[in-house]
């Protein structure tokens, strides 16, 4: 990868419609040049593919929590069997598996308190494996799905 494809990223991380004309004359290369690299970023995987960032709230799920999960055990099967619970639940957007104590970080999104109250009590609790599952309600977004740097 090099300084081109980087700007290419850069100018797709800020806007993800960019037509290739677009991309090309930002990045200054011609129109087929810029496509062709364009789609060896995206047959590589170092594209993974476009999506548009929706506020949340303006779809009724305001209500943000970061939930904390610690397991009773860690073998194969349980990871296993958390992992595909928890790509089940619509409401978890977001899931990392984490070294150390906790196990797992879960973005959850609800409409509110209430009803983030029933998904803890219904789904999260529930899930295979889970000794020990804690909350934090997010308060205030600092920095936001900021883009990748260009460098490493």
């Amino acid at each position: 990868m090099d300084v081109v494809d980087r700007k290419i990223l850069a100018e797709l991380q800020k806007d993800g419609r960019l037509t290739v004309t677009d991309l090309a004359d930002r990045v200054q290369l011609s129109v087929s040049r810029c496509q062709r690299r364009l789609r060896e970023l995206e047959r590589t995987g170092v594209i993974r593919g476009y999506h548009a960032v929706v506020n949340a709230a303006a779809l009724g799920l305001g209500f943000e929590v970061l939930a904390f999960a610690t397991l009773r055990q860690e073998n194969q099967d349980t990871l296993t069997a958390f992992d595909e619970a928890v790509a089940a639940i619509p409401h978890v957007v977001q899931a990392q598996r984490l070294f150390g104590d906790p196990d797992y970080l879960l973005r959850v999104v609800a409409a509110d308190l209430a009803a983030y109250q029933r998904l803890y009590d219904e789904k999260l609790v529930r899930l295979p494996g889970v000794q020990r599952l804690s909350s934090t309600i997010v308060m205030k977004h600092v920095v936001d799905t900021r883009p990748l740097p260009a460098r490493p």
